[in-house]
């Protein structure tokens, strides 16, 4: 899923482009003796759970001594994918069906094992390599006012047709994908227009001025449990299954071994869909830190 934006412009942990020096890391780098060798460079999307995502695998390395820099807030797969293939970036969470629906333009399968096996083949001529994926999913989540939905019967995105017009507001990249624009205009066959709005939180606003119908959401962001919204059901299936999945260059998996992989494949491990959306939620509605969250998370799993 994602490339929607976290909502609080708070967090953002570093620089939005390339080749900005990282930010500091989250944790105690003394905790275990380092392992040396070059940083692997860890890198986020631009949104809130990306950040979380890559901070706790960051933290979870530093605590068994491999060195990170952290290249976190960069942008789209458009921005990423480039220099993930060029080794620039070495290791990026990833949402499995995003990342083949937009990343590859390529059909997505239905369930997450097929999804990964799918996905490791087309990084494989990249020298990109996917380690085990998490339990937690993310995806993308359509959501509309739930005055409107009462009103007129809103249960699920085809349910839209019942409106004359619909407005679909979301980044600039939905309009051109087909789980998002394309996929209301072309599979759900919706008479729907296009508005970009580049960033999460004026999205939200547009969508409760009532500017605009319906916007994209991350599954795990506090608006889809939030009253004052509904959420779709995506009746036709334009939304892949999303679970997290590392994405790392090979030639870092081939030189730092099983140990290495053993670390980043036990917190994938523990990370469930419910505890994701709870890391959001503390960061985009607490206002916590997505350091301290992390932290604290690695800590009450015995990771870090």
């Amino acid at each position: 899923m994602r490339w929607t934006r976290g909502l609080k412009a708070g967090v953002v942990l570093a620089a939005a482009v390339l080749g900005l020096a990282a930010c500091g890391g989250g944790s105690d780098q003394s905790a275990a003796p380092s392992k040396g060798g070059s940083p692997i460079v860890v890198a986020s999307f631009n949104f809130t759970d990306s950040q979380i995502l890559a901070e706790l695998y960051s933290q979870a390395l530093e605590a068994k001594g491999y060195p990170v820099t952290r290249k976190f807030n960069i942008g789209s797969r458009e921005l990423v994918y480039p220099s993930l293939k060029s080794g620039e970036l070495q290791f990026i969470p990833e949402y499995q069906g995003a990342a083949i629906s937009s990343g590859f333009n390529e059909q997505a399968p239905t369930d997450a094992d097929s999804e990964h096996t799918k996905l490791a083949q087309l990084f494989a001529p990249s020298g990109v390599e996917l380690l085990n994926y998490a339990p937690a999913e993310n995806k993308n989540t359509y959501i509309v006012k739930s005055d409107l939905a009462k009103q007129q019967g809103l249960t699920k995105i085809s349910d839209l047709k019942k409106l004359d017009k619909v407005v679909l507001g979301g980044p600039p990249e939905c309009g051109t994908r087909a789980n998002c624009f394309v996929g209301f205009r072309d599979t759900y066959k919706l008479n729907v227009t296009f508005q970009s709005i580049q960033e999460a939180g004026p999205r939200l606003e547009q969508l409760k001025s009532g500017a605009v119908t319906v916007i994209p959401v991350d599954s795990v962001s506090p608006p889809t449990a939030d009253p004052d919204y509904t959420v779709l059901q995506d009746d036709l299936n334009i939304v892949a299954t999303e679970n997290i999945v590392p994405a790392v260059n090979k030639k870092v998996l081939d030189e730092r071994g099983a140990d290495f992989a053993a670390v980043v494949n036990a917190v994938s491990a523990k990370l469930t869909t419910p505890e994701l959306r709870d890391l959001n939620k503390q960061v985009d509605a607490d206002g916590d830190t997505v350091a301290d969250v992390a932290k604290d998370w690695l800590s009450k799993q015995g990771l870090a």
